[in-house]
């Protein structure tokens, strides 16, 4: 008989229907004359209850059907009698896949803390909290997807070991094939890279947007989606030293281009997790009371506000509340900032634009004032700073004296530099971390949390 999903048999299922049903016990409940076996199979929220009635062969297999096991319940669909379900299955036969020892399985109980859960990451999607975590952040890479398709941008893939440090920070995981204990330095006390695989420094790419940006100089609209790693040793709840981001690059575009694309882009994810995840967001807003289905939906809605860098400031300086970190031009708006912006003064999304340009990296256009480059950050209540982008530089002696400015290998970056000098043109894009995205939709405390695999400073257990 052909296997049937929960969500299948939930949503369209009929009474009297012959099912076959595949998933992991979730409890198991007897009395003299039945038994309840309420499986899960991950493709929902909701669980099915099945019946199982005492002197049939089915109810001689119920020991080995502690919680935790993979069963195969076959059935007749009826409608329930219950309080909280439409459907259950009167259940005719049990095949059990894989028995799990009540003595050791760690989800025995429920309530464990997340915690708890993290020690254990490998068992945690079959939780309620982690199921419906993984299921919005599938939902929510389909519709960026089908955001760009939609408008005709074009996917790219930028490389993963790359020679290009984007952000000129220097916090990067370095990729080699040389022995570390036997590793030759040059006279200068340097690593000899040359005598390395990539016979240079390679690295592990922290952003995808240089190379996205000669895709654009010839494709148009493009973007890429893939994973991203950072060595900052942050330990934080909104930080992870590998993670997926989404990097936008339009040719042909202005920085008021960049902004509505930005705002056009948010409000599509948000429309489309409440619209294909509600039973999702609604566990997770009663579990944990952060995030509102609601304020999500509104979102979707809302107009976002537009202020320069040097106007907020400004706003921020007249608070009447004093900030853990002093406010003032050329300074670098910090979260608490940003917040107070977005939840007390507009009570909406904010984009703040043309930020000093001593903050802001190399790659962004500079202003005529001299002191200002032409960024952008998307400010989202709550959480604060959810997208950062600009319009691109896109004279070359501004850009070359800039990167000069900031030491950075000019020689090493002249494909970068000849974007400009063979048909340049304005362009612009934005970079969102995927995971603090689904941080922010799902309303989950830390962000390690919303990976399956968290990689953080000392973390790695798989």
């Amino acid at each position: 008989m052909q296997r049937h999903k929960v969500s299948q048999l939930l949503s369209s299922g009929s009474a009297g229907q012959k099912i076959s049903v595949c998933g992991w016990v979730r409890s198991r409940r007897e009395s003299k004359n039945f038994a309840f076996l309420v499986i899960n199979d991950g493709s929902c929220q909701d669980t099915l209850q099945c019946v199982v009635d005492a002197g049939t062969p089915a109810f001689d297999l119920l020991p080995r059907c502690q919680t935790g096991a993979a069963v195969r319940i076959e059935g007749v669909l009826k409608e329930s009698q219950g309080k909280g379900q439409a459907w259950e299955v009167h259940t005719s036969a049990i095949e059990v896949f894989g028995e799990a020892d009540p003595e050791t399985y760690p989800l025995q109980k429920k309530g464990h803390t997340l915690e708890f859960l993290r020690d254990i990451a490998h068992l945690r999607p079959r939780t309620n909290t982690f199921g419906a975590v993984f299921r919005l952040r599938s939902a929510l890479a389909w519709h960026v997807h089908d955001f760009f398709q939609s408008r005709g941008f074009r996917w790219v893939h930028t490389p993963i070991v790359t020679a290009s440090d984007c952000e000129g920070a220097g916090e990067m995981f370095t990729v080699t094939t040389m022995d570390l204990t036997k590793i030759k330095s040059s006279p200068g006390g340097a690593v000899d890279y040359s005598q390395d695989f990539f016979k240079k420094h390679a690295h592990l790419t922290v952003s995808g947007q240089l190379e996205g940006e000669f895709m654009a100089m010839g494709l148009g609209d493009v973007y890429t989606f893939g994973p991203t790693f950072r060595a900052e040793n942050s330990n934080t709840t909104r930080h992870l030293s590998e993670f997926w981001m989404i990097e936008p690059e339009m040719a042909f575009a202005t920085l008021k281009d960049n902004m509505a694309l930005a705002e056009d882009f948010l409000k599509h994810l948000f429309a489309g997790a409440v619209k294909d995840c509600r039973p999702e967001l609604e566990f997770l807003e009663k579990q944990y009371q952060t995030m509102k289905v609601d304020d999500l939906a509104r979102l979707a809605e809302s107009k976002f506000a537009h202020m320069t860098y040097t106007d907020a400031v400004a706003e921020l300086k007249k608070a009447p509340v004093k900030f853990e970190f002093a406010v003032d031009w050329g300074i670098d708006l910090q979260s608490e900032h940003e917040r107070y912006l977005t939840d007390v003064i507009f009570k909406a999304p904010v984009i703040v634009t043309d930020y000093p340009k001593g903050i802001k990296a190399f790659y962004m256009k500079q202003n005529p004032d001299g002191k200002t480059v032409a960024a952008m950050d998307v400010l989202a209540p709550r959480i604060g700073e959810i997208i950062g982008g600009s319009q691109r530089e896109d004279r070359l002696d501004l850009l070359e004296g800039r990167m000069r400015e900031m030491s950075l290998p000019v020689e090493d970056m002249q494909w970068y530099l000849d974007l400009r000098r063979y048909g340049s043109c304005p362009h612009a894009g934005f970079g969102l971390g995927f995971e603090r995205l689904v941080q922010y939709v799902s309303g989950m405390g830390n962000i390690r949390d919303v990976i399956p695999c968290p990689r953080a400073p000392g973390l790695i257990s798989f």
